[in-house]
């Protein structure tokens, strides 16, 4: 009976790790992936990565995760449990990679702001490029039909609306500002777009490309995120050092979470956990991710990351 009982507890001990969530942070001012043990905040490794690596994405297994290089053109794909790099795409004649989705169907669709196009990357490799001919096409946002992509476009002011299927753009919505942040709400029909320009989120209808309504933030939202579970959209708002809740819903403000307070802590890239219930903000002027409750806006804790550290994803 003993030694049954010692079997059981060494194979829950062992399988402990195997099943515990992994934090991915993209260290842009290092050129390095931290792999963090989320429950302990313990970094495990970290990874040499290419050059500036920004937005991560994981793959639909949940094994792999991509690190877009902004600073050249290419995606390192690195092996979560053993914290290893297993291959590198080159996007060529793509260039300067930063927002990054990782397709339940297996497509990687990277924006590569250096070439105003998008990159698609199919399961086979082959890489399909998709001309914005806007300036500044920074983060990207997918609807759940896999196939409509919306780009903000930073420098052009405008979000522009590409068919993944056919490889071709279909429209530009002038949202004027300078767009980067952006999310999709109710099932794609709403689209929420920052602007670096102005203390604002402005809410599109993407059927008829028109805007709808708009909210105030902190100046300014560089990152718009919709909550996992469709109730919420977080904006980061960098100049502030806070995030503002909307209900995704009926677009009314929740509440302003005061994370650091500080413009100096450069905080960026937000991340919800799967259950939507904590906020990860990244604060690249300290190195460090702040871990907030979502229901009270507490910040529970900050974990250590590497120099500058953006991009965010985590690992089931």
């Amino acid at each position: 009976m003993r030694r049954t009982i010692a079997a059981v507890l060494c194979t829950l001990l062992l399988a402990a790790p195997a099943g515990a969530e992994t934090l991915l942070v993209g260290n842009k001012g290092e050129d390095t992936l931290s792999v963090i043990a989320l429950a302990s905040g313990e970094e495990l490794a970290r990874l040499p990565t290419g050059k500036m690596p920004h937005e991560i994405a994981i793959s639909p297994d949940g094994k792999q995760a991509a690190v877009v290089a902004y600073g050249s053109t290419t995606i390192d794909v690195f092996d979560v449990a053993s914290r290893t790099k297993v291959r590198t795409i080159d996007l060529s004649p793509n260039q300067r990679p930063h927002g990054l989705l990782w397709l339940s169907d297996g497509r990687l669709v990277a924006t590569t702001e250096g070439s105003e196009s998008v990159a698609v990357v199919a399961p086979d490799g082959k890489v399909t490029s998709i001309s914005t001919g806007q300036k500044g096409t920074h983060m990207i946002v997918v609807a759940p039909d896999n196939r409509t992509a919306y780009t903000a476009n930073i420098a052009a002011g405008t979000v522009s609306v590409l068919d993944l299927k056919t490889a071709k753009k279909l429209r530009d919505f002038a949202v004027g500002g300078k767009p980067e942040g952006l999310t999709l709400t109710k099932g794609g029909r709403e689209l929420w777009v920052g602007d670096l320009d102005a203390p604002r989120v402005s809410i599109w209808d993407t059927a008829k490309g028109e805007k709808i309504a708009e909210q105030p933030v902190d100046p300014v939202a560089i990152r718009v995120l919709a909550s996992p579970d469709g109730k919420l959209v977080a904006t980061s708002n960098i100049a502030a050092g806070t995030i503002s809740l909307f209900d995704a819903e009926t677009r009314a403000p929740v509440r302003t979470i005061n994370v650091s307070g500080e413009a100096a802590k450069g905080q960026v890239t937000l991340l919800f956990s799967a259950d939507s219930k904590r906020l990860y903000a990244a604060e690249t002027g300290h190195d460090k991710v702040a871990e907030i409750d979502v229901a009270s806006g507490q910040v529970l804790r900050r974990i250590a990351a590497g120099k500058n550290g953006d991009g965010l994803a985590i690992a089931p």
